[in-house]
């Protein structure tokens, strides 16, 4: 039975976005992540050429695009052994996210793990699935009639890397339960600090955590992020062959399915390492600028060793970070849309322009100067290089 849903959070953000949209230099939008660089023309000109679909797309995916999935896979993620049947195209990760507690049966009595630090949809599905949700990163907390679990690595919105360990003390756990676990490994392209700037960030996929037994194991991806392709809503899923096959049949049956441009579009993303590289790059140097900038301006930074966004408190409750912010027409994600236990934490993106981040950095260096009575009137805008 569907639970009655909240309210749209982002909504509350309306008139702190409209405060920073005064600010005398323009709002500097540091909240949702929306990708702000182009898709990559080697992709737009795919689906350019696909524009001819007179006939009704595969749900499954074509033949091509299942097995970029799983090359893409064993090349960038170390998982080896997959086949078609343990690859699935969705129409963005999001509703699959939403969409999948209910479409594997849990509901009313059944409990739905996520981390304490989440992205919302993962309680928006247990609602949707008329089930429990429970916030909690410690497998021994996990309850018995837990059906469903829901991993983040790296995290959003606290970029939190699970080791390889702690990734098979979660499995471990979900097999002892009777669980379908899931990994949503969005981010997995966007590793910053050590270890994670030079190794792999693992996937719950790896031989390492799963051994060759990926049964209920499902990792989710997208290439919204490393590939800017958030318009195109290109993801999928991989793993247990069983629990892929129940998605396939519902997904049948709904109609949902990627429109066939798009599955040719992402044949080609999965197949070019060279313009992910260099989109982690850009994203590399933005966050060079913006980080220092919040560090010199109070700002405490927690784990953000990884992915879009750096998650920090500077001491004071959330909603007021937030207000301070909007006045400097920086806009900022409040910790509370991500759960119970950071009332006082903030999520920056790195998703704005360069020189959209390096205002930031210049509004924050005013921020510290205001607050320890220098003039505002020294700080401007400066170039990126400026920034630190």
């Amino acid at each position: 039975m569907l639970k009655e849903l909240p309210e749209y959070p982002w909504d509350q953000m309306v008139p702190f976005a409209e405060r920073a949209r005064r600010h005398p230099g323009g709002i500097v939008d540091l909240s949702i992540g929306s990708p702000v660089d182009p898709t990559p023309a080697l992709i737009r000109d795919a689906l350019a050429t696909a524009t001819d679909a007179h006939a009704y797309p595969q749900t499954a995916g074509t033949p091509e695009l299942r097995r970029a999935i799983i090359d893409w896979f064993e090349r960038r993620r170390g998982v080896t052994g997959l086949a078609e049947r343990n690859v699935l195209p969705t129409i963005g990760s999001k509703e699959l996210v939403a969409l999948l507690p209910f479409v594997l049966g849990v509901g009313e009595g059944d409990v739905i793990v996520h981390p304490r630090a989440a992205y919302p949809t993962y309680a928006i599905g247990a609602a949707i699935a008329g089930a429990e949700s429970l916030a909690s990163d410690d497998p021994a907390e996990w309850p018995a009639n837990t059906k469903l679990i829901w991993l983040n690595s790296p995290g959003n919105p606290d970029g939190r890397v699970l080791s390889v360990d702690e990734l098979r003390s979660a499995r471990e756990r979900a097999r002892e339960l009777g669980a379908v676990i899931v990994s949503d490994e969005c981010y997995a392209e966007l590793g910053w600090d050590a270890p994670w700037d030079a190794e792999r960030i693992p996937s719950i996929l790896d031989p390492r955590v799963v051994g060759d037994d990926r049964t209920n194991v499902l990792a989710v991806y997208s290439l919204s992020k490393q590939s800017n392709m958030a318009g195109y809503r290109a993801a999928f899923a991989a793993g247990c062959g069983g629990v892929i096959q129940r998605l396939l049949t519902v997904r049948k049956h709904a109609g949902l399915m990627l429109p066939g441009p798009l599955q040719e579009a992402m044949v080609v993303a999965l197949g070019d390492d060279a313009h992910v590289d260099a989109q982690r790059e850009i994203y590399r140097a933005r966050r060079a600028v913006l980080l220092p900038a919040l560090l010199d301006a109070g700002f405490t930074i927690d784990h953000s060793e990884a992915g879009l966004y750096l998650w920090g408190s500077e001491g004071r409750d959330a909603w007021a970070t937030i207000d301070r912010l909007a006045e400097l027409g920086i806009l900022a994600g409040p910790g509370p849309f991500y759960g119970d236990f950071y009332p006082q934490h903030v999520r920056f993106s790195l998703t704005a322009s360069d020189e959209r981040i390096a205002e930031a950095a210049a509004r924050l260096r005013a921020m510290r100067s205001i607050a320890k009575g220098g003039s505002p009137a020294k700080e401007t805008s400066g170039a990126v290089t400026d920034a630190r």
